[in-house]
């Protein structure tokens, strides 16, 4: 369920790419000198997405910096690193260990295994910071973990166990903000793994793998209609918010960019039904 919150480039100005890509930068900065390099193998942009939200809502000090890294060793490019990175970078590390265990209980296969004992000692950090946090996803997620053993048809309850967990990281301190963010966080969470279930379908079918979607399946009437409910309701609270900075780019991503990974998805199913 990672990737699938992204800019819809084409669409974006450039300008405003290089502000994304300076808090992307920045957040892989904040995984390696935290995590080190395993650390910074986990970078995604959803988290990404977090920060940047952050960012503009608390508009906290930012430090900006230039650096070289693996990816572009040749020129220089700018960093933004704040407390919203910091914190960004330290939940990818605790949902990337959780999504590497859940890869192994479903699919069996002995690379996420080791990835998620690898990030283990690094997760553990993690849990020790946020215990409260990390004790409301790890009861999610094994909510979830049941409704899947059970094979349940209700999209509504596997997803919402994922929107809760999203809405766990999205709160980031308890204030007059709280709520819009809990909620913003739950409804792309439950976006998120409908989406997820949608692009997995055929594949999970083949595999005999639970897909939230058996009961209903795949097609894509139905589901574009479920992911325009829950982004309807994810973006309602985030106009709520007084958020100045950071806009374009955060306007582009949920109203535009978070629907490029349904169009992916999409596609293959649409040529294979025109053969």
């Amino acid at each position: 369920m990672f990737g699938y919150v992204v800019l819809n480039k084409p669409e974006i100005k450039i300008k405003d790419f290089e502000l994304y890509r300076s808090y992307y930068c920045g957040l892989c900065r904040d995984l390696k000198e935290s995590f080190g390099f395993r650390g910074q193998l986990t970078l995604n942009y959803d988290l990404t997405f977090l920060a940047i939200l952050l960012d503009g809502l608390y508009e906290d000090n930012t430090t900006i910096s230039e650096c070289r890294c693996i990816v572009h060793p040749f020129s220089k490019h700018k960093t933004r690193r704040n407390e919203y990175t910091e914190y960004a970078s330290e939940m990818n590390i605790l949902l990337t260990y959780y999504k590497y265990l859940d890869d192994w209980n479903d699919e069996k296969n002995r690379k996420k295994k080791r990835v998620a004992r690898a990030l283990k000692s690094r997760a553990k950090r993690v849990m020790e910071k946020y215990p409260e946090k990390s004790a409301n996803i790890e009861k999610e997620l094994k909510a979830l973990e049941a409704y899947e053993s059970a094979g349940e048809e209700n999209i509504d309850l596997t997803s919402g166990c994922f929107g809760r967990i999203m809405a766990e990281l999205f709160l980031f301190k308890k204030d007059e903000w709280q709520t819009y963010l809990e909620k913003m966080g739950f409804f792309l969470g439950k976006y998120l793994y409908i989406l997820d279930a949608y692009c997995d379908y055929e594949k999970d079918m083949q595999n005999g793998r639970f897909n939230a979607l058996k009961g209903i399946g795949n097609d894509r009437d139905t589901v574009e209609e479920m992911l325009t409910l829950t982004m309807s309701e994810c973006t309602r609270n985030y106009e709520v918010l007084p958020i100045v900075e950071n806009n374009d780019i955060l306007q582009n991503i949920l109203y535009s960019g978070v629907w490029t990974g349904f169009e992916m998805c999409t596609a293959p199913k649409r040529d294979r039904q025109q053969v």
